[in-house]
């Protein structure tokens, strides 16, 4: 009989301290998508405060801090951290091993997704619980950011080694550039 091993999306790629930026693995225990149905999002926000204390988040926003809701797409949420309650508005679809997590924080942060996605990430345009949908080099991905210097970067589970080393590249630029 074969025996399966758990493995996490990043297990020995992470964590990688290059430069001024410090890389590594975020596994949250749950993630649910959910899609709440015509005319049911205000009742799906209301049911999730109840139960855990955060709303359904508005387009391109990112709510919660233990428990997490995070906008992934038109009348679509990730609820991270949590046991999804019953919510009779909304679809709920377990994700949680479809997802490639990747937290960077350092003083650099902003400056290594400068060079990988087409999205403004500079503090004043992009702030603290702002998210985008985007591209990471050619990647589909998800960008959050977390705080000052510190975001959040998903993909899909088999994007995550070369999301890992797309954002090693861009780290060890920036590195080089501080040395030169």
């Amino acid at each position: 009989m074969v025996k399966l091993i758990a493995k996490s999306p990043c297990m020995g790629l992470l964590p990688k301290t290059i430069g001024a930026v410090d890389l590594t693995e975020v596994e949250p225990a749950l993630i649910t998508l959910i899609a709440p149905f015509a005319g049911q999002t205000k009742a799906v926000s209301a049911a999730l405060k109840d139960a855990l204390g955060v709303s359904f988040p508005a387009p391109n926003r990112a709510v919660g801090t233990g428990a997490r809701a995070v906008w992934v797409g038109m009348g679509q949420a990730l609820l991270m951290g949590a046991n999804c309650p019953d919510l009779k508005g909304a679809a709920c679809i377990d994700q949680s091993d479809a997802w490639a997590i990747v937290r960077i924080d350092g003083v650099d942060t902003s400056a290594v997704l400068a060079r990988l996605t087409p999205l403004d990430v500079r503090d004043s345009q992009f702030k603290r619980g702002h998210t985008a949908r985007t591209l990471v080099g050619h990647m589909t991905a998800s960008i959050t950011r977390l705080g000052v210097h510190s975001f959040e970067v998903m993909v899909m589970r088999s994007m995550a080694g070369t999301l890992v080393h797309e954002l090693e590249q861009a780290a060890e630029n920036m590195a080089a550039r501080a040395t030169a």
